[in-house]
């Protein structure tokens, strides 16, 4: 495992190399506020519905899904998976709620408001981060591809995200905002925002520093997890198996 985080860091760093570019904007990820986050959610899945939290978790007899109290970071309402399954990004669209998993090669379909199961389909990919425009369902499966996918999961469009013209590996949480797609690079304090139409990066966001190191343990993982309340148009990031949930503003670098 070390070797492939190796591996990843070493190719985030080729990808970044490109960052100072006149034409790609980048921004640091300001604190604005803080909140409490379970240390034991390995978060795979983070978004806003109607003003309600809502996040899904990782690992083999850990997975889940919530709806997550802000203020406390407790969950309101919880569904807890089976072993075998290892969970991943998640999204409502319409009236269904959509969590895929990793490996499994599945996709459970629940209704959106009693989170009662309504069916399992499979998943031709990895599953990694999901999101939604509104319109299509958008996954990444830790390429440099996005997916943009009916409700029955046929693809209507693919999507190769591209900085400087080069491929941005390991896309991974996806969350859509203001019109662009934001995404975390595994294993790197790194968001990209790519234009829907082109896969062009337009901006990055740096997030090194948010967790600060006093608050890290041997079980704190990376930064995965970008959430936007559009009732108020707030984001939200934090990360697998963090003690905290910020509330960031950009500012430019």
């Amino acid at each position: 495992m070390s070797f492939f985080r190796h591996i990843f860091i070493c190719t985030a760093l080729l990808i970044c190399s490109g960052c100072a570019g006149a034409k790609v904007r980048q921004y640091k990820a300001e604190i604005v506020k803080e909140y409490p986050h379970d240390i034991h959610s390995y978060t795979q899945g983070l978004f806003f519905h109607q003003g309600k939290l809502y996040e899904s978790t990782g690992q083999y007899g850990q997975s889940s899904f919530r709806i997550v109290d802000l203020a406390t970071g407790e969950a309101s309402q919880r569904l807890n998976f089976s072993k075998k399954y290892f969970v991943e990004g998640s999204v409502i669209l319409g009236d269904k709620l959509y969590v895929l998993t990793w490996t499994n090669r599945v996709i459970f379909v629940y209704d959106a408001k009693s989170l009662e199961y309504k069916s399992t389909y499979s998943y031709p990919r990895e599953g990694w981060g999901l999101t939604t425009d509104g319109t299509s369902l958008i996954a990444s499966d830790g390429s440099s591809v996005l997916y943009f996918m009916g409700e029955d999961f046929s693809v209507k469009k693919r999507l190769t995200v591209r900085m400087d013209g080069r491929p941005v590996r390991f896309l991974n949480e996806l969350e859509y905002i203001d019109g662009k797609i934001w995404a975390n690079v595994y294993t790197t304090d790194l968001i990209v925002i790519i234009d829907p139409e082109t896969g062009n990066v337009e901006a990055t966001v740096d997030a090194s520093g948010v967790l600060p190191d006093r608050l890290r343990t041997a079980q704190t993982d990376v930064l995965n997890g970008i959430a936007y309340n559009e009732e108020d148009n707030r984001i939200y990031i934090t990360g697998k198996n963090w003690p905290r949930l910020y509330e960031i503003r950009l500012k430019a670098k």
